[in-house]
């Protein structure tokens, strides 16, 4: 080969194949694409290769198009080049932004993915690291904080490893700044703003309105009484309120919530004259009556004495439960408590204004044990009216310590009427006016100075009561037993007495143990 010709084929690979260096920024046409790579012509000897899963929209390539590649091993183990499209990208980011940023700039960026600790960001290329407690993304959901742009504050800069650490606590706070100012200057006096639920106390719920907290009062939140505010919020709900009052010097706002509304109390007279009958939804059941939702924003109270005729005594909460439908009618409104008396035993007749002509006195009628005090037990009559028996007129010789004693819940009992009172709602009944009076008999049976073997009922402070026979009680009298006797003595021992005293009024037998 002549020596022209020889020179003319080096200027030929000259030009064709350029030195290249590890580390270089190159450009390059796909000329090729297999399943694991694409392959890049960078106008060197050989061809290079570029992993698949470095396109992330394979879409936007093709054979031809052009791309930079960073030289990342002239030769590998194969002797072939590897480039990398990636690496080439996070070079650029820093050759464009490396010059340019200081430690506390701030930068914008999107997140790329989450890793262990906290999240990867995208920093015009670079890829820079945000660790979650310097975040701020406490209650942003996932699919807004991998969708959105961020503002970030360079925490901490590491040119030559290229090493960048991010943090959007402090440009929250500056954001927070600016919007809680721009928010002071635009608040006024009855403006509703939209805001969210942040806490809740005993006595009211502070709404973040965007960067200004303001307290809506739990007097503010219904034009009803309520309990707690739980009751008409909840933490995170987002609601509309009014602004009442606000002091900027002091950071406080008052905020209303009912006050959106009319005052439904306004002409409350006029709608709910008393004797008025509605229907209205029960609200809450408490043991002294139910609440009843007349129409929205209007409650009255059903109280337990209201119920019905029948019973003095009733417990709503066996009666009624949240949400049932009633009738009731208004029986008084306080406009300035905010107050409504309702009833239901209003609508139905009065049957105590009967029950002397239904229950003459002395006559028998038929009922059921439904309830039970220390001192008696009520039965509820035919009519559904309900009377007492006192526990002194359960029984004409026993000395009854508890009605239990004698009757059982459910029981059905024959009884003497023995006095009605309509106006206080009240029957005396009694048990052992079924038969007739004892005693003239038993102080025939039991003469003053018999002895007579008995059994010791009860051991008290006073004496020992002690069972003569067929019920008959009486009362060893404490001065008239030997102490230390009387202190051994329990139910079932037996006793040997002398009555006496018989006193045949007050149904009462004296007897003693010293004989």
């Amino acid at each position: 080969m002549s020596e022209d010709k020889q020179s003319a084929m080096a200027e030929m690979y000259r030009v064709t194949f350029r030195d290249i260096m590890e580390g270089e920024i190159v450009k390059g046409r796909i000329v090729a694409f297999n399943q694991k790579e694409a392959v890049v012509d960078i106008g060197f000897k050989s061809e290079g290769f570029v992993a698949i899963e470095e396109f992330r929209n394979m879409d936007n390539f093709a054979i031809d198009s052009e791309i930079e590649v960073l030289i990342e091993s002239i030769e590998d183990d194969q002797g072939r080049l590897i480039l990398s499209r990636t690496k080439a990208e996070k070079l650029k980011g820093w050759m464009k932004i490396g010059d340019t940023i200081k430690e506390g700039d701030d930068v914008e960026g999107r997140i790329l993915k989450q890793v262990k600790g906290g999240f990867i960001v995208d920093v015009e290329g670079v890829e820079a690291f945000l660790p979650l407690s310097l975040s701020a993304f406490k209650g942003v959901a996932a699919s807004e904080i991998m969708t959105n742009k961020y503002r970030f504050q360079i925490a901490k800069l590491n040119k030559p490893r290229r090493n960048l650490i991010l943090s959007r606590r402090e440009v929250v706070q500056k954001e927070r700044e600016v919007v809680r100012d721009k928010l002071w200057t635009e608040l006024a006096k009855g403006q509703k703003r939209t805001g969210f639920v942040k806490g809740i106390t005993d006595f009211g719920a502070f709404i973040d309105l965007g960067g200004v907290d303001g307290l809506l009062h739990i007097t503010d939140m219904s034009w009803t009484r309520i309990n707690h505010p739980s009751e008409i919020v909840s933490v995170g709900q987002r609601l509309e309120v009014l602004i009442l009052d606000f002091d900027k010097t002091n950071s406080k706002v008052s905020l209303g919530l009912k006050q959106i509304v009319d005052n439904p109390w306004t002409d409350i007279y006029a709608k709910y004259p008393t004797g008025t009958k509605v229907k209205g939804k029960i609200v809450n059941v408490m043991p002294y009556g139910v609440f009843v939702e007349i129409e929205r924003g209007i409650e009255g109270l059903l109280h337990s004495s209201e119920i019905t005729w029948q019973k003095k005594l009733v417990n709503p909460q066996e009666m009624f439960k949240v949400g049932d439908e009633i009738e009731v009618q208004i029986i008084n409104v306080d406009k300035d408590s905010k107050r409504i008396s309702l009833s239901m035993k209003q609508l139905e007749t009065n049957p105590w204004l009967e029950a002397g002509k239904s229950y003459p006195i002395n006559s028998s009628v038929k009922g059921k044990v439904r309830g039970f005090t220390d001192y008696g037990a009520f039965v509820e009559l035919d009519s559904g009216l309900e009377g007492m028996i006192h526990i002194s007129d359960m029984s004409w010789t026993r000395k009854i310590n508890h009605p239990q004693d004698v009757l059982q819940k459910g029981q059905d009992v024959e009884v003497i009427v023995l006095a009605i009172d309509s106006e206080n709602r009240k029957i005396n009944l009694g048990l052992k006016q079924l038969s007739s009076n004892p005693w003239t008999k038993i102080a025939e049976e039991y003469p003053v100075g018999i002895e007579i073997e008995s059994e010791v009922v009860l051991n008290s402070n006073f004496g020992v009561f002690v069972k003569l026979g067929d019920d008959i009680e009486a009362l060893v009298y404490s001065s008239e037993i030997d102490k230390e006797k009387a202190e051994k003595l329990k139910p079932g021992d037996k006793l040997k007495v002398r009555i006496i005293k018989v006193d045949i009024e007050q149904m009462k037998i004296g007897v003693s143990a010293k004989v």
